[in-house]
């Protein structure tokens, strides 16, 4: 999501980290290309404004003309600034005093409300093992309350019957009945949405409001729009006063903007990100760790976090002793690469490891596809049982396919030809 901004950003200090002392004009020829950095990631003129006000104050002080490393103690005060500038620290959903918690999701139509209503759904339950209900309130676009008891069916939680001529408000009124009577832990209430804010939106989201009396409103905005999110934000929030905001494609290759802004436009915390398509690609939102992540500090904690949940303990510690021995086979390199693929692949994982930023540009300035890993899979999977587990016997069957796939070249797009696909 970052990934041009903290380019940009990382060039401006490993600039300043070359110099020794530095003057005010050093500092401030620096903080105009942070400002430019900044917009072209198209965080909000008010927003830039501010922020590089408040970092050029505190980069001028005594603290960094006293210090031993000034360049270092700069981009301290420009992570503690985009820190802030995220919200600070992470906050939590909400808690239920009072069985069900009642969550209402709101935003435009597009922006992915039923998608993430799956993902938090099963968050809930692989998480906390809560019991969940969800509910589809939109009437009017096509097939939508089927779309959302589809994903409900996926994750593995309860979903609303659809009854067909009821409103919003009657749908609202049976999801909190239901709830209540049959012991749900969580409700979460999918609001319709409009390719644009109008009064009638606004008004049905808030008469539900009224009605349902949520816990957490959250607004699922797609970080993709840059600054149509924040102005979807300011609206959405004057009008029912959001306690919360999800981020949604936060593994796009937009420039970031949105999420620097929000936080700052409204004053309601980033409680969520949606990371990918799958049905756990939803992550609580860590204001340091992303500060930590655009300045190419790393992320060791979400790390450590992705390994405990992704990889098992017994299976990593029986290939490092087959490894050891120099018994690891085809088989056990293919596991690898899958627990490569549930972490994020190799980008995300880079992504994550303090000081690798320059190898990861490297890497992209090469055209290292990641595809690469999924081939080799499909290439582990055209071998026999034997030859997969004895790398030895490759000098008989699978040498002959790669000379006869050397002759001809590999095909556009690295595919493996046909007759040596698996059998």
């Amino acid at each position: 999501m970052f990934e041009n901004l903290s380019n940009r950003l990382n060039e401006v200090f490993d600039r300043l980290k070359r110099r020794g002392a530095l003057a005010e004009g050093d500092v401030d020829a620096a903080m105009r290309d942070v400002r430019v950095a900044l917009l072209e990631a198209d965080v909000a003129l008010p927003v830039v404004k501010d922020f590089v006000k408040t970092i050029k104050e505190r980069a001028v002080g005594q603290e960094v003309i006293k210090s031993v490393t000034p360049g270092q103690m700069v981009v301290k005060i420009v992570h503690d600034g985009l820190k802030e500038l995220l919200g600070g620290e992470a906050v939590d959903l909400a808690k239920a005093t009072n069985p069900p918690l009642v969550i209402l999701m709101a935003g435009l139509q597009g922006s992915g409300k039923t998608t993430t209503t799956g993902k938090l759904a099963k968050r809930f339950q692989d998480k906390e093992r809560k019991k969940v209900l969800v509910a589809s309130l939109d009437t009017r676009r096509p097939a939508a309350q089927q779309q959302l008891e589809v994903l409900a069916g996926q994750v593995g939680c309860a979903s609303l019957p659809i009854v067909e001529g009821q409103d919003a408000l009657a749908i609202t009124d049976r999801a909190m009945k239901t709830a209540r009577g049959e012991g749900y832990d969580v409700v979460i209430l999918d609001t319709a949405g409009r390719l644009s804010i109008d009064e009638e939106l606004m008004a049905e989201v808030a008469a539900v409001k009224d009605k349902a009396q949520p816990q957490e409103s959250l607004l699922v905005a797609d970080a993709m729009t840059g600054q149509d999110a924040v102005k979807t934000a300011e609206a959405f929030d004057q009008r029912l006063d959001v306690t919360g905001i999800v981020l949604t494609r936060m593994d796009g290759d937009a420039r970031g903007g949105a999420a620097l802004s929000m936080r700052h436009v409204t004053g309601k915390p980033i409680k969520l990100v949606g990371t990918g398509e799958k049905s756990d690609a939803l992550e609580p939102f860590h204001p340091e760790r992303v500060a930590s992540r655009i300045l190419g500090m790393g992320d060791v904690v979400s790390l450590v976090e992705k390994a405990q949940e992704n990889v098992d303990e017994e299976e990593a510690e029986k290939l490092a002793r087959k490894m050891q021995k120099g018994s690891f086979s085809l088989d056990d390199y293919k596991k690898q690469i899958q627990q490569i693929k549930k972490m994020g692949g190799m980008k995300g994982l880079m992504g994550m490891m303090p000081g690798v930023k320059k190898i990861q540009k490297q890497m992209n300035e090469a055209n290292m596809d990641e595809r690469i890993l999924v081939r080799q899979a499909a290439i582990i999977d055209s071998m026999t049982p034997k030859e997969r587990r004895n790398i030895k016997l490759l000098g008989a069957s699978m040498m002959k396919r790669m000379k006869k796939m050397g002759k001809r070249g590999m095909p556009p797009g690295g595919q493996i030809p046909p007759e040596l696909m698996p059998r």
